[in-house]
């Protein structure tokens, strides 16, 4: 099995632990996991990159363009710096936050619509799985930590769900994050699709 994942977001998204989730549960099968996250992520909103390469022991840290099986964007305007890596008959998963840069809140750069990242992403032949933010579903009250609702629903709508068992990325959050289990396992259920969430 080979199976590489592009990510790009920005920081304090949280995105990069979808990523480490993913390459946990791949050693946990024992499927050789290379993860290479970008560096300077902790500055919130900033851009964050990161490649996750399954299947190979020794395997360099650059996905090619038009190599990745997958795209995570967490990011709308950021994922359009994604899409050169994305191959044809891939899945771009595409959670729409908005973070404007600073350009754009001076008004000096324009913003990208989101009519306008589907249609490239659908002239790169991918396959679009859109998540609305306002989708996002509240536990006790609060909206539930975007990364794991998105994981379920890449678990749950994409290719990789053919790789990696739904009950593998549940046994790893369950032990890598110790806090706020109920409501961790809450929203990757959720992105399953598992529950029926209200509000």
């Amino acid at each position: 099995m080979k199976y590489d994942i592009f990510f790009a977001g920005v920081g304090g998204q949280g995105i990069l632990t979808i990523g480490e989730v993913l390459a946990e549960v791949a050693e946990y099968k024992d499927i050789p996991a290379n993860f290479y996250p970008s560096k300077g992520m902790a500055q919130r909103g900033g851009f964050v990159k990161a490649q996750l390469r399954l299947g190979r022991q020794n395997v360099g840290s650059n996905i090619p363009e038009l190599g990745a099986d997958m795209v995570i964007a967490m990011e709308q305007s950021e994922s359009l710096k994604a899409l050169p890596f994305i191959k044809k008959g891939g899945d771009f998963v595409l959670y729409g936050d908005i973070w404007a840069p600073m350009a754009v809140s001076l008004g000096k750069a324009p913003y990208p619509t989101l009519e306008q990242i589907k249609e490239q992403v659908a002239l790169s032949g991918a396959r679009l799985v859109y998540i609305d933010p306002a989708s996002l579903p509240k536990y006790a009250g609060e909206p539930v930590h975007p990364n794991l609702f998105v994981l379920g629903v890449i678990i749950s709508q994409t290719s990789l769900g053919g790789l990696v068992n739904s009950k593998d990325v549940e046994h790893i959050i369950q032990s890598r994050f110790k806090r706020n289990v109920e409501a961790n396992l809450y929203a990757y259920h959720a992105g399953l699709g598992e529950l029926r969430v209200t509000s």
